[in-house]
């Protein structure tokens, strides 16, 4: 992804999306900032040149809620669009929305974080001058491609659809997988200064949240990445805390049952419970004197036995 953009001197306004209603009543989509159309985007099969930016966002009841796109299932807070029409086989925007791979549209999910974001600050700090649907206010010059994520090399691309009426099948999709942050200010402001009502409206004015499309499934569309995808358990701090606790506990119960085996083993060895079989030690004096008295009588009765052959037999 190389997007070929430069400052430029851009206005921002309110802008409601014709055919798009909630609850039977016409509302604004977006906060909108037109762009010049030599801006444009490289790197795709045809030119491609820029024709606005808008965002997405929800109502600050759910952190990640509020973006169009999901990420292994994880939305974000809001969600940065920047559309470009195929200017190499149409004319303008209007004819190329209505054709395959007529419109081109980079993805931003944009989550909270502590930190201010200044690029996103050169328009956070103007809405509060088109509070309301139709008004518009001119903004100082700002390199667009800092609202964009650092790491431009790691994206999905799909073919997919706008994300409002009649949302035509007509935009080769580019989601970048790195998020942006803004601060929890910032977020708030774009969530609760806005009114999608006219300012000559006789009703109270209706804060514009929500602002979103849910979540299609694919139908079977291919998803494909310029990085191969690994997918990482991001644990909270209760659960890495529950992990911790659950080892140590695991390594203190398994050195009590090696202890209690060690012990068993050394109380029950055939060493010290078996009875000796072994008979008691005999002095060595003894069984020399018993073997010398043995060998003594066999000789004296051997020297008897000699001499009583050797009498001779008297003569009758």
């Amino acid at each position: 992804m190389d997007p070929a953009w430069l400052a430029a001197a851009v206005f921002l306004l309110l802008w409601q999306c014709a055919g798009c209603t909630r609850a039977g009543k016409e509302w604004t989509y977006a906060v909108e900032m037109p762009l010049p159309s030599w801006m444009g985007v490289a790197g795709l099969p045809w030119q491609y040149s820029a024709v606005q930016l808008h965002l997405h966002w929800g109502n600050g009841i759910g952190v990640a809620t509020g973006s169009e796109h999901t990420i292994d299932g994880q939305g974000a807070s809001a969600e940065l669009h920047v559309v470009h029409y195929n200017s190499e086989l149409f004319a303008n925007m209007s004819q190329a929305k209505t054709q395959g791979n007529g419109l081109a549209v980079l993805g931003v999910l944009i989550e909270a974080g502590s930190e201010t974001n200044h690029a996103y600050a050169q328009i956070f700090n103007y809405l509060g001058r088109i509070r309301y649907a139709g008004q518009r206010v001119a903004i100082p010059a700002f390199d667009v491609q800092t609202l964009l994520p650092r790491d431009l090399s790691r994206y999905f691309r799909y073919n997919g659809s706008l994300t409002t009426p009649p949302c035509y099948q007509s935009v080769l999709w580019t989601v970048f997988a790195e998020k942006v942050k803004i601060s929890h200010y910032q977020l708030l402001k774009l969530e609760t200064v806005l009114y999608s009502s006219r300012s000559t409206a006789p009703t109270e004015p209706i804060p514009m949240q929500d602002n979103y499309r849910a979540t299609q499934p694919l139908n079977h569309r291919p998803v494909l990445s310029s990085f191969i995808p690994v997918s990482v358990k991001i644990y909270t701090d209760g659960e890495i805390s529950a992990i911790v606790i659950g080892s140590l506990c695991g390594c203190i119960g398994l050195a009590v049952i090696v202890w209690f085996v060690v012990k068993t083993i050394r109380s029950t060895s055939s060493w010290d419970v078996l009875p000796s079989v072994r008979p008691p030690p005999q002095s060595r004096t003894k069984d020399v004197a018993k073997n010398l008295k043995q060998d003594m009588a066999l000789k004296t009765t051997s020297d008897l036995g000699k001499k009583e052959e050797a009498a001779p037999q008297p003569e009758p």
